[in-house]
């Protein structure tokens, strides 16, 4: 007799939520969840207030974790940006993704992914979603197999090639297929010299790197646009912003909140001939580029209350890879952005891959919750599907695991492995097994010794036990074998060829 007397009650609960809110109960009766995707680029592990950043001001992702989940331990696809939104789009861990590294294709492009990829883009837009990407795409140039357009993408509006997305004020972005001309007449570069009798120490010798139309801004508007657009049915919106990758690009009214500050902020006046443009107070600069994207994430989290969305959209956020290794442009050790992890963008130690997560779904996953569970960006594209109720799309050869049970409070088994592999920065491989991590470095010059480390008792990486447990090592060793297949377009050296030494 209990059963009708609780389905009475919610029935006259649900009557209840539409009335108070029509759009958002009848969206959530009538089709699956939107999926807001926020992919950050160069953001650290420690450089958010939720993750325990004490100096850059991020209210809207702060707010976004508190509503949501916050995942500890969840890696980005590779060490840098094109392998690692490989690994997120097609689902494939880095041993067995097309694209292993970056790599330009002139005259604009990265390597494309070919048309035999399949893409979350791809699979969710067969399941019934109109599909947009706003911001930085990175896998593959105009007209090729990889463009977005022909990877499952409807809408995009950004940056195609990954230099181009070096300076924030460029002379064009992509809309779709065409140029849409800036008024950045020239083209602010990304990588630049003050003038040759420039004075460093004045702050008018900066000047030259200060744009007029910031892209970042049409990028956020035309994402709004695509949500204001698509509202009545279910969407995709990936967001691969660009901040905040140098080169230190902003507008000097976000910059104020940090130089009034009183920091010491030595200028970057890039005197050692390498880096990207110039900056007068570089501290303040970074600081404020990710105060910026924080702003963008609130625009979009507004937009989604104002137009009653958000108790039906799935909202992500995390980021490509660690924080920039360019010490002079951006003081990591300032900002502690890694923490107390190793490693830096570039690395397959933790701080250069180990990245903020967090997912906020609203009547599915908890409030203000914390999941440790070693997670990694081939794990979204089983995600999203099982979300969007499309999980049987799911390619037999993807090599993620479903996050929705865990996001939901329920007990997941632990990750068996997770696996990465780059051939750039002298060659790295890992491999994480429960606690334990294996990792090999400087693999281009015929190294392969392996160090291991107990993440649980040393997060920074600190000890390296291979000597004490070498029957652990053998089997990592071999199990890192075996995972993989070789790349013909991006060997690890010495796996997938001889060294040129041994000829």
């Amino acid at each position: 007799m209990r059963k009708p007397y609780i389905s009475g009650i919610l029935l006259a609960g649900l009557i209840l939520t539409t009335a108070l809110c029509p759009r958002a109960s009848l969206q959530a009766a009538d089709q699956p969840p939107n999926i807001v995707f926020i992919l950050a680029d160069d953001l650290g592990y420690r450089e958010l207030g939720c993750y325990g950043q004490e100096k850059i001001r991020t209210p809207n992702i702060d707010r976004l974790a508190s509503q949501g989940m916050r995942f500890t331990q969840h890696y980005s696809g590779n060490a840098v940006c094109a392998p690692s939104r490989c690994v997120l789009l097609t689902g494939k861990h880095p041993g067995h993704a097309h694209v292993r590294n970056n790599r330009s294709t002139p005259p604009e492009g990265q390597w494309p992914i070919p048309a035999s990829e399949v893409t979350f883009a791809e699979l969710l837009q067969q399941a019934g979603y109109v599909t947009g990407a706003f911001g930085k795409w990175g896998l593959g140039g105009p007209n090729s197999e990889g463009e977005p357009l022909k990877q499952g993408i409807d809408r995009f509006f950004g940056y195609n090639c990954q230099a181009h997305a070096h300076s924030y004020y460029p002379s064009y972005l992509w809309d779709n297929s065409s140029h849409l001309q800036l008024t950045n007449q020239p083209a602010i570069p990304g990588h630049g010299s003050l003038a040759a009798d420039a004075d460093p120490k004045d702050p008018l010798s900066y000047e030259a790197f200060k744009g007029q139309d910031y892209a970042p801004d049409r990028i956020n508007a035309q994402a709004l646009e695509f949500i204001r657009t698509h509202r009545d049915a279910p969407f995709l919106l990936y967001y691969p912003s660009v901040l905040p990758h140098v080169a230190l690009h902003v507008p000097d009214a976000e910059l104020e909140q940090y130089t009034s500050l009183g920091w010491t902020d030595p200028p970057f006046s890039r005197a050692k001939g390498f880096g990207y443009t110039p900056h007068f107070t570089p501290r303040a600069a970074y600081a404020a580029m990710i105060s910026r994207l924080d702003s963008y994430v609130g625009r979009l989290l507004d937009l989604l209350d104002e137009l009653e969305l958000s108790e039906n959209t799935i909202v992500v956020f995390t980021s490509d890879n660690g924080t920039t290794h360019l010490g002079d442009e951006v003081d990591y050790t300032f900002f502690k952005s890694v923490g107390e992890l190793r490693g830096l963008k570039g690395s397959l130690y933790e701080g250069g891959v180990r990245v903020p997560a967090i997912v906020r779904w609203p009547h599915h996953v908890a409030a203000g919750s914390e999941s440790s569970r070693v997670s990694g960006f081939e794990d979204w594209l089983p995600t999203l599907l099982e979300a969007a109720g499309a999980d049987s799309s799911v390619p037999q050869d993807c090599d993620g695991i479903s996050l929705l049970p865990t996001l939901q409070g329920k007990s997941q088994k632990p990750r068996p492995y997770l696996y990465r592999e780059f051939g750039g920065y002298g060659g790295q491989q890992s491999l994480r097994v429960g606690d334990w991590k294996a990792i090999r470095q400087d693999m281009g010059k015929g190294n392969l010794d392996v160090e291991l480390y107990n993440l649980a008792d040393d997060i920074g990486e600190s000890q390296n036990l291979a000597a004490e447990r070498p029957e652990l090592v053998q089997q990592l060793t071999q199990q890192m074998s075996e995972v993989r297949t070789p790349s013909a377009e991006f060997p690890l050296i010495p796996l997938d060829a001889p060294m040129k030494e041994r000829k």
